[in-house]
């Protein structure tokens, strides 16, 4: 059996389960997928940092606002699903050359839609409302890349379900993006810079968001808005070199 076949059959499954059990099942999805952040992200830390951290010892507080951002995730998982289901995202489950293009174009969209939507929340008075919350760290952690205000977390999930509205993505493109995405966010909050410097100088590489890059943004709120990339924030003037 290839692996669309396998994809495929996977999906179909899902179809037939009853609705608690999809519900559930996108719940744990998002609990591994934060608890792999925590657990990973706290093991580059103690790795890479250049005195010893010690283990973090998360509040209440951080805690709760990590659930909630939990479960909205997984109601935007379930819409996902639903809107698949229904006929309205269509996707691509044959593996072929789009493959590349299609995760090129969702890497490339995602990074632009979250930069615009990320710059002004910044420049109005939504910051104060609702982004301000996530910059109360200065110095990020990995359990920060979760501290979001609710609506923050759903106009972030809806950026990604409209992108899925408007073209046919592939399937391998749509797993390889997300597992991407949770590894630049968990990048990000590390609060260190666990890549070597010929990376980071490389011709190619260093146009991509690195720790640093993010990590530079929460000290200074006024540069650096981008995510994957430091394409719009060259293109746009936001762009803070690091040292």
């Amino acid at each position: 059996m290839n692996n669309s076949s396998a994809i495929q059959d996977l999906l179909n499954a899902l179809l037939l389960l009853p609705e608690y059990a999809l519900w559930l099942l996108f719940l744990m999805e998002n609990i591994v997928i934060t608890a792999s952040v925590l657990v990973i992200g706290s093991a580059l830390q103690r790795k890479y940092a250049k005195v010893p951290v010690k283990p973090y010892t998360y509040t209440s507080r951080e805690w709760l606002l990590c659930a909630v951002t939990n479960i909205l995730n997984t109601i935007i998982t379930y819409a996902g699903f639903w809107l698949w289901k229904n006929g309205f995202i269509i996707i691509e489950m044959n593996a072929s050359l789009y493959i590349i293009s299609d995760f090129i174009i969702l890497f490339l969209a995602m990074d632009l839609l979250m930069y615009i939507f990320h710059y002004m929340i910044h420049k109005t008075f939504l910051y104060k409302a609702m982004h301000g919350l996530h910059h109360q760290a200065v110095d990020p952690k990995p359990i920060d890349l979760f501290i979001l205000h609710p609506i923050e977390t759903i106009c972030f999930g809806s950026l990604w379900l409209i992108l899925l509205l408007v073209y046919p993505f592939s399937i391998h493109a749509i797993i390889l993006y997300l597992t991407i995405n949770v590894l630049f966010g968990m990048l990000g909050h590390l609060g260190l810079e666990p890549l070597p410097d010929r990376f980071r100088s490389n011709a190619f590489l260093k146009h991509l968001g690195t720790s640093t890059f993010h990590h530079q943004h929460h000290r200074d709120v006024q540069y650096n808005f981008g995510f994957y990339t430091t394409l719009w924030d060259r293109l746009f003037g936001t762009l803070q070199r690091s040292d």
